[in-house]
């Protein structure tokens, strides 16, 4: 079964979309079968793989209000393995349409529940703000990762999003945890990006990924040409480190695949003894 894995931060500016597409770009490169899923209403995630939202009749809003199934709404990007759920700026009205529907917070895992296997990985990119949106995501996922930007102010509004995933955790998706912790925007030259990586570590330890996202001109650029850096800059310092990235997820996924569940290995305590 997939992992869906949600990209979120409320801050806008730290890199959320840049990763979400380059992430599911990396994992398709690998040839695994990834689903882009665009729920943010400016719909950046969509035109950065080469889509026109304002073509698309089945998007993300039409699937959230229930009226389109999920994989009706799915189109093919221009690579052979990824393919995309685009956005609309429609979706700016879907929070306050779902506001009186029961289990509103789940629309969006049930219509992905039937499409989970068929894609080994789904990359939601979230909306810059902890809407009724965004908890939809959060409780269809399977993870959560942060992208964090090497600035001054890079640790604010960090807790309000942690409080959001642990409340999310205890009334919706028990199994939801955090992918990880992505460090975005570092410039090496700056003793200030240094002492912000050391300051997330400390608050974040282990959760941090190894990975680093460097400040990089051929990334920044690729959105305006509707593509992942992959496909507009293959050798650029961007494609490196998200395909890094993908290979340490993908090094998490299958580490947590091998793991034996714990009715598995109670069952097993039991018969050796």
């Amino acid at each position: 079964m997939g992992k869906i894995i949600a990209i979120a931060n409320q801050k806008g500016g730290v890199g959320k979309t840049t990763t979400a597409v380059n992430l599911a770009a990396s994992f398709a490169a690998a040839e695994m079968a990834t689903l882009l899923i665009d729920i943010d209403p400016q719909a950046n995630a969509t035109s950065g793989v080469g889509v026109d939202s304002k073509e698309m009749r089945k998007t993300t809003y039409e699937v959230l209000i229930g009226n389109v199934a999920a994989a009706e709404a799915v189109v093919p990007t221009a690579m052979p393995f990824l393919s995309l759920i685009p956005s609309h700026i429609n979706l700016v009205g879907a929070d306050i349409e779902m506001v009186n529907e029961g289990r509103r917070e789940q629309k969006l895992r049930s219509a992905l529940a039937p499409l989970r296997q068929q894609y080994k990985y789904i990359v939601i990119d979230c909306p810059p703000s902890l809407s009724l949106i965004t908890l939809n995501a959060l409780t269809a996922a399977d993870a959560v990762l942060i992208p964090v930007q090497c600035e001054y102010y890079a640790l604010e509004g960090l807790g309000q999003l942690l409080n959001t995933i642990n409340m999310v955790k205890k009334t919706f998706n028990p199994s939801l945890d955090i992918e990880g912790v992505l460090m975005t925007m570092f410039d090496s030259r700056l003793r200030l990006s240094n002492q912000i990586v050391e300051e997330v570590k400390k608050y974040f330890g282990k959760k941090v990924f190894t990975t680093i996202i460097t400040r990089n001109v051929r990334l920044s650029e690729a959105p305006s040409f509707g593509k992942p850096i992959l496909l507009y800059d293959a050798l650029s310092t961007g494609t490196r480190n998200y395909m890094e990235l993908a290979k340490e997820i993908m090094g998490h996924h299958a580490a947590e695949e091998k793991k034996p569940a714990a009715g598995t290995q109670a069952s097993k305590q039991i018969t050796a003894a």
